[in-house]
């Protein structure tokens, strides 16, 4: 059985610093969070049967989880992520796997409401599987984590496969150094709320140094002094993703953009991990929430169709491609390879929307082709030089 050491102890007290319009216990759900949940759940549908493929026990781990429900009824993360595996068309063949929710919340009445919520979900919900089980905790998160970390080293045991949902209330109570000891373990993603607008008001005040310290793993957030618009949010971005990379050892980490109602970035989503499978699944995610690009999300569309429908505009793809691989002959696997892991789009964008219109126009050719226009596995794919 899954065990954290004491994870309802007493925290003294909130936190974590609350979002604008978030004082209440339960509070209006905005269209971002509702993308967010969005992200979240389209990733769990790709990622439970494929852990479970290899895996006997896996995580969930829902590090800041609220109340559990919105102002008008809506329900939250937990009770999302728990519904996305009791609907999943492939739930009865995974009964012989364990699958662990772990739903924190250290705020007491938001921890009383998420506790109530979750028990009605599961009376809900019989006879609830005997493989799926729930743990409600009231402490914070570095405490849950650091029990985590406590327990598995009295065991002498790894971390099982753990999707860390962190989305914590402002910068407080999330330290890289706590991300990268949690996560070290090889099967273990993240997906992290990072606060920009935060970070950027507070980066050259030097009030609360200290804590953006410990939030980036380094002071060199410092170096955004004298940067500003573009140049400074680009700088801020590309800090927090290489230390993902760098402190946590996440060799694949993909960032989803949130901009507010007033149309300025409010937060970035971090998707950190260490196999390119899980990168293929949650750009699958990222683009169904934004079929126009992929990385973000804006209050100020939300609603609004995209001005051409779910049309992928890969021309940029197709010249990337024709420059970066000139004069090869490469393969298939790595073409896609390359397209995950170095450019925006999503594997699925490649064959058929960018390497056919490719090879009408005569701009590759292929040579062990067997029928023109399809790319099976192991196809060989030449870029004229």
């Amino acid at each position: 059985m899954f065990v954290v050491a004491d994870t309802t102890a007493q925290t003294g007290g909130p936190t974590h610093m609350a979002r604008t319009g978030e004082s209440d216990t339960v509070w209006e759900l905005k269209p971002h969070t509702s993308a967010k949940h969005d992200l979240l759940t389209g990733y769990l549908k790709g990622w439970f049967p494929i852990l479970s493929r290899w895996n006997d026990r896996i995580v969930f781990l829902d590090g800041f989880a609220g109340p559990g429900v919105y102002k008008n009824g809506e329900p939250g993360s937990p009770t999302k992520a728990l519904e996305v595996l009791l609907s999943h068309r492939h739930l009865p063949a995974m009964t012989n796997k364990t699958f662990v929710f772990l739903f924190n919340e250290a705020e007491p009445d938001r921890h009383e409401s998420l506790n109530a919520v979750v028990q009605e979900f599961i009376a809900s919900h019989q006879p609830w599987p005997s493989n799926i089980k729930v743990q409600v905790a009231g402490d914070s998160f570095e405490n849950v984590a650091e029990g985590i970390l406590a327990h598995l080293d009295e065991q002498k045991r790894n971390l099982a496969p753990t999707f860390a949902f962190v989305d914590p209330f402002g910068l407080k109570g999330l330290p890289m150094d706590l991300l990268r000891r949690l996560l070290s373990f090889d099967r273990c993603e993240l997906f992290v709320y990072f606060d920009f607008n935060t970070v950027n008001r507070f980066a050259s005040a030097g009030n609360i140094d200290d804590r953006l310290t410990e939030l980036f793993g380094t002071d060199r957030f410092k170096d955004a002094a004298g940067l500003a618009g573009p140049e400074r949010k680009k700088f801020l971005h590309d800090l927090y993703q290489s230390q993902l990379i760098e402190a946590c050892g996440f060799p694949f980490v993909k960032s989803f953009e949130m901009v507010n109602e007033t149309g300025h970035t409010g937060y970035y989503l971090f998707y950190g991990t260490r196999h390119v499978t899980g990168l293929r699944v949650m750009k699958d995610a990222m683009w169904k929430v934004d079929p126009g690009g992929g990385e973000k999300f804006s209050d100020v569309l939300a609603g609004i169709p995209v001005l051409f429908g779910d049309e992928v505009d890969t021309e940029p793809l197709q010249i990337d491609l024709a420059q970066h691989f000139k004069g090869q002959t490469v393969s298939i696997e790595l073409l896609e390879h390359y397209v995950l892991t170095e450019t925006p789009y999503a594997a699925s964008h490649l064959k058929k929307l960018t390497l056919k219109p490719m090879q009408i126009a005569g701009q590759i050719t292929c040579v062990n082709q067997a029928r023109r226009n399809t790319y099976p596995p192991g196809t060989q794919v030449v870029f004229p030089g």
